[in-house]
């Protein structure tokens, strides 16, 4: 028996940490799709960005994110004041292998160490929903001064409320892995900031026509979708949580194929509501469309059959073109689109997990979409409204003339494709 949770033990823990890698990498899928879509004079800003604000939240996580998101105790709305991860630990193997498998594994038991790893990356996640959102225009200090809270604070409390056994999961509140607590949760905080910052100069014209501002790289776009596809399988796969008996390995199955279906759906869908709106096929839509399908599929990935999945997904994909062009009409500059895909279609996802999954209620779903949008938009318009007032959140006219490169990073991206200032090219 000793053996058989040894090796039980082992292969859960393995799967929850290659799960963890595989989201972690989808940090470098979103930033390869916001460099691409973003212009060439503002691409190592949004790479510094990316690659910043995963360090801040793997470190705010550490610091206080995870204790207050898992507390040991808590009401149900307020966690109890726990700050013990950061010294480390883990399951002794005594109190695993002394233990009866058929009386205590029921499919939850791994590495302490592991559940934080593939938290944290979630985390990150949510944070990279934002850095899209206010490109272009935003200081970077400011935004990293509010990765902290975000990563730290505003983040860990409505996933307590979810995930940590709080409130809205007692309600019965249905989100497997995060279309809420993760993608909401990001456009949210996106939007509040969005709303403060303003539209980039150029984008909307006098008489209220919406100017198109294109993307420098759309191969770099297109590589950074796929990514995210990729590591969207570790993402819902990974939140079955364990993978060491026949029941959970048919479910992980299940969910990689509807996690891949409704993705392809929404591809198709969005590229056809593209061409009967616009009369052509767009890169732009077509790769929003799988990141709806993606999100979508995400609250509920288990329970739909391949088709239902598909058919979510091919919902997401028209939402998302819909409503990039209704946020655009009403002056809400989103550069990437991150707004529509996971704010919009995240409600979208939640709000179709009882049409799958009869355990869920639409009162109960409702519920949680209107707290975890108003807690993290009412904090996160708090913490902006804070950042402006003080230090700032928007650079200077020049500085976005020029490109927020040279003034926040003081290089560019693509030397010598646009040539050395003051070389006279």
């Amino acid at each position: 028996m000793e053996d058989i949770l040894n090796l039980r033990y082992a292969l859960d823990t393995f799967y929850f940490l290659v799960s963890g890698a595989l989201v972690m990498w989808m940090a470098a899928g979103f930033a390869m799709l916001e460099a691409g879509l973003v212009r060439a004079k503002n691409t190592a800003e949004i790479l510094t960005k990316n690659i910043a604000l995963y360090a801040i939240a793997c470190i705010m996580y550490m610091l206080m994110g995870y204790n207050l998101m898992y507390p040991d105790g808590g009401n149900g709305i307020i966690p109890a004041i726990d700050l013990s991860f950061m010294f480390g630990g883990d399951n002794a193997p005594a109190a695993v292998l002394g233990q009866d498998p058929k009386a205590w594994y029921d499919g939850d038991y791994y590495s302490g160490m592991s559940d934080f790893f593939f938290q944290v990356v979630f985390v990150a996640t949510a944070m990279s929903i934002v850095s899209g959102a206010v490109a272009e225009r935003m200081k970077l200090w400011s935004f990293l001064m509010f990765s902290v809270v975000m990563t730290g604070f505003i983040y860990p409390i409505q996933g307590y409320w979810k995930w940590g056994g709080g409130f809205l999961d007692a309600l019965g509140f249905q989100d497997f892995a995060g279309s809420g607590v993760v993608h909401l949760a990001g456009a949210s905080a996106a939007l509040a900031g969005v709303l403060l910052l303003g539209a980039r100069k150029g984008k909307y014209g006098p008489n209220g026509e919406v100017r198109a501002i294109p993307g420098a790289n759309m191969p770099l776009a297109t590589l950074g979708t796929f990514i995210l596809w990729l590591g969207w399988f570790g993402f819902n796969g990974g939140s079955e949580l364990v993978l060491s008996n026949v029941g959970e390995a048919n479910a992980v199955a299940a969910v990689f194929v509807n996690t891949n279906a409704a993705a392809a759906g929404g591809v198709v869908a969005a590229l056809l509501t593209a061409r009967a709106i616009f009369g052509k096929a767009d890169l732009t839509m077509a790769l929003n469309g799988a990141l709806a399908g993606l999100v979508a599929i995400t609250a509920e990935p288990l329970a739909p059959t391949p088709l239902a999945a598909t058919l979510i997904g091919v919902v997401g994909g028209v939402l998302v073109v819909l409503a990039i062009i209704t946020i655009d009409k009403l002056r809400v500059d989103d550069p990437v689109g991150a707004i529509s895909v996971h704010g919009v279609v995240g409600m979208w996802g939640l709000l179709a997990v009882p049409l799958t999954n009869g355990d869920a209620t639409f009162g109960a779903q409702i519920t949680g979409i209107a707290v975890i949008f108003g807690w993290v938009f009412v904090t996160s318009f708090i913490v902006w409204l804070l950042l402006k007032i003080t230090v700032g959140i928007r650079v200077s006219e020049e500085e976005e003339y020029e490109g927020v490169d040279i003034g926040e990073c003081g290089l560019e991206a693509y030397p010598e494709f646009v040539g050395s200032r003051g070389s006279g090219l």
